[in-house]
């Protein structure tokens, strides 16, 4: 494998870029000019083309630039300050294996430089809550993949709702979640970063973390950059990123007409029958995909939505805009992992069928490769005790009727445990996806 990288770009650019790459075992070249980059691009021990896209303002010089670096045979990553869709749809056109927007983090740079360097299997995972915790706490101990979570911004309740209503910012619940998930720091300091307060007055209630991500933020200037920070501390294994940057309140219409708004609302289901079916959900104001987050997932291998509380969780996703036209343009499989109880105001009655039905009527068409379900056995005391909760285990409601829904390959298998709660097992849910890993690198 050639681990020659070509930097093209001003001087700036290379310098700066070169200055990352020196931690890394790779050589580097410079290239200004179309004629260096058309000759270096050329040689043997060049693997890898890293090019500035704000380097050539000349339209012309630049689509000669593309068209060598289309015809070089060579994997390629394009760089732009540009935050627009139509700069990632043109460079997965192009042929590159990545588009990062600048100005970009290092660790975060250096993480995508090597999943092309190292043709890892890029994974990345829409949802939130503790769903999408589990599930990223498994994924994370597979070797060769790049590991992003796309996190939800709805979350208005508890901890997270008190400081989105007090200083402003994106809700920290489920992204310091994501953050912990995949820290590589002493446990120690995830416990640190997971601690929550049970007394002094004003602190009883807020996770540490939370304010932790909210005193960056200050600092920083935005939630996105506490995000980097806090990553950095972490020394997190991948990237984690909101799936939008602009504060938002969840709504949902139900059956009987009801409208309700805001996250937590939704989720309490009180003063309504829980049976009460949603009929519509959105986001006011309406919010657009973060275009960290579009290129992550345009340049996915593998997708997965879910598990977490199907509207709540995985479908206040699916309804911000351009999230479901990446989601259909990627190559990526897609996987819907589904739910393993129901749960009142949202899911009351629903079987996997059900489950799998709404998915694929919010993405506009059936888009899903995998949908896994679990068949794990529950024991009659857990069967009981979610019930008095007006809870049951999600059945599969007929192979049938879901091929009719979807053409995904259904996977069910053994992927979920009971402890205190029935949830996704790490390990299980990890085998289930490397299965999925094996067959793209077969």
């Amino acid at each position: 494998m050639a681990s020659g990288v070509l930097v093209a770009g001003n001087k700036t650019f290379t310098d700066d870029v070169k200055a990352i790459l020196s931690q890394l075992n790779v050589t580097t070249e410079s290239a200004y000019s179309l004629g260096d980059i058309q000759k270096i691009s050329k040689a043997d021990t060049t693997g890898i083309i890293l090019l500035d896209c704000n380097s050539y303002p000349d339209a012309k010089e630049y689509e000669s630039v593309l068209d060598v670096l289309k015809t070089s045979k060579k994997c390629f990553i394009l760089l732009t300050s540009d935050k627009n869709i139509k700069c990632v749809l043109l460079a997965k056109k192009m042929g590159a294996s990545d588009l990062i927007i600048k100005p970009y983090n290092e660790r975060e740079f250096i993480a995508r430089f090597n999943a092309t360097l190292y043709k890892k299997v890029r994974i990345s995972c829409i949802g939130g809550g503790t769903g999408l915790l589990n599930l990223l706490m498994g994924l994370k101990t597979i070797p060769n993949v790049l590991l992003t979570s796309i996190v939800s911004i709805s979350d208005d309740g508890g901890s997270s709702g008190r400081l989105r209503a007090s200083f402003g910012i994106l809700p920290p619940g489920d992204i310091r979640r994501s953050l912990v998930a995949l820290s590589n720091a002493p446990d120690l300091m995830n416990q640190v970063m997971q601690f929550r307060f049970e007394k002094g007055d004003e602190l009883i209630g807020h996770n540490f973390g939370n304010l932790f991500l909210t005193a960056l933020a200050e600092i920083k200037g935005s939630i996105i950059e506490a995000v980097k920070e806090l990553a950095d501390i972490l020394y997190i294994q991948g990237i984690v990123l909101p799936i939008a940057k602009s504060q938002t309140t969840l709504c949902a219409e139900f059956d009987d007409g009801n409208v309700v708004k805001g996250e937590s609302g939704i989720d309490l289901c009180e003063d309504r029958d829980p049976k009460l079916a949603i009929k519509k959900l959105w986001h006011e104001p309406p919010q657009e995909c973060d275009i960290d987050a579009y290129s992550c997932i345009m340049n996915s291998d593998i997708l997965t939505i879910g598990p977490g509380d199907l509207f709540t969780s995985v479908i206040t996703n699916l309804v911000i805009k351009n999230v479901t036209d990446a989601i259909k343009k990627t190559k990526a499989k897609k996987v819907y992992a589904c739910n393993l109880m129901t749960k009142p105001g949202e899911t009351t009655d629903f079987d996997v069928c059900r489950h799998v039905k709404e998915v694929v009527d919010y993405l506009g068409g059936d888009h899903l490769d995998y949908v896994i379900v679990s068949n794990t056995k529950l024991s009659d005391k857990s069967i009981a005790e979610y019930a008095k909760k007006n809870q049951a285990p999600v059945q599969l409601g007929g192979m049938e009727r879901l091929k009719k829904i979807t053409k995904a390959r259904i996977i069910v298998a053994d992927v979920s445990h009971e402890t205190e709660l029935v949830r996704h097992d790490e390990s299980k849910i990890r085998r289930e996806i490397i299965k999925i890993t094996e067959s793209l690198r077969s």
